[in-house]
């Protein structure tokens, strides 16, 4: 059973990882309105992501014997400047996550929960290769410069992991 306070914790995590991928389909969207189907996919494929890390919390409270709670996400930005600016963005995000994530650790050592530390660290790791993968991305949209349309079509392969393009 899950102590209170490692709980709540976590409950605040599910409510970050869903504002998470909200944010990135209201970029996705912008994206996609700009003309940028590459990027807007990316975004996509990100939200998607994060509504399963979502979920991985929210299963891992039940199956604790604690309580998940599903709260109303707060509305995301809608407009963004470039791509320059959303990535700045997401990386910024993903950083905050990251601090999260270290915030749920520390907890589970002050409340000597062994369990949930352990399995947290899968979220610790997924956090390191995320802000890698995104500064990855603003280094490589910093070198196209002008050359925009060749980075868009580009960016499904730069996903961490390794994800590819999906095939036409």
């Amino acid at each position: 059973m899950l102590q209170k306070k490692v709980e709540d914790i976590l409950n605040v995590q599910v409510d970050k990882e869903g504002y998470s991928s909200h944010l990135y389909l209201s970029m996705a969207t912008w994206a996609e309105n700009q003309g940028l189907g590459g990027i807007a996919e990316w975004l996509y494929l990100q939200a998607e992501e994060e509504r399963m890390h979502m979920l991985k919390l929210i299963r891992y409270i039940t199956e604790r014997d604690g309580q998940a709670k599903i709260i109303t996400v707060k509305e995301p930005p809608a407009e963004f400047g470039s791509a320059g600016e959303i990535f700045e963005k997401v990386f910024e995000h993903e950083r905050f996550i990251s601090a999260s994530i270290n915030e749920i650790v520390q907890v589970c050592i002050e409340e000597n929960d062994h369990t949930t530390h352990s399995w947290i660290q899968w979220f610790v790791t997924e956090q390191i290769e995320e802000e890698a993968s995104v500064k990855s991305i603003i280094d490589r949209l910093k070198l196209a410069g002008d050359h925009l349309y060749m980075f868009d079509r580009d960016i499904l392969g730069m996903r961490s992991g390794g994800g590819e393009a999906p095939a036409e």
